[in-house]
């Protein structure tokens, strides 16, 4: 695995994804919701910035495609929690 480098703009992306998941976090629940309907929810939402990056303009020097990756693992992240929440009865 490569080597992460701190920056201002990797910082920004991390506190653009904290405060889309704080945004997702709190949301009342509905329900239409599943139990697990937030986290499916910011899964959702982390899927369609995903999209968006695959379709955004190359020539970013890197940035594009490291964006993606943080959004994939977030995402990896988001679903083991979902899991493991449904393996422990988790709400």
């Amino acid at each position: 695995m490569s080597e992460f480098i701190v920056s201002r703009r990797n910082v920004l992306a991390g506190a653009g994804l904290a405060l889309a998941a704080g945004s997702v976090a709190g949301m009342a629940s509905s329900p239409a919701f599943a139990e697990q309907g937030n986290m499916e929810a910011a899964l959702r939402q982390l899927q369609n910035a995903l999209n968006s990056l695959h379709r955004a303009t190359p020539n970013k020097g890197g940035h594009k495609e490291r964006a993606a990756e943080l959004v994939e693992q977030a995402m990896a992240e988001v679903q083991a929690g979902i899991d493991y929440a449904a393996a422990h009865g988790g709400g």
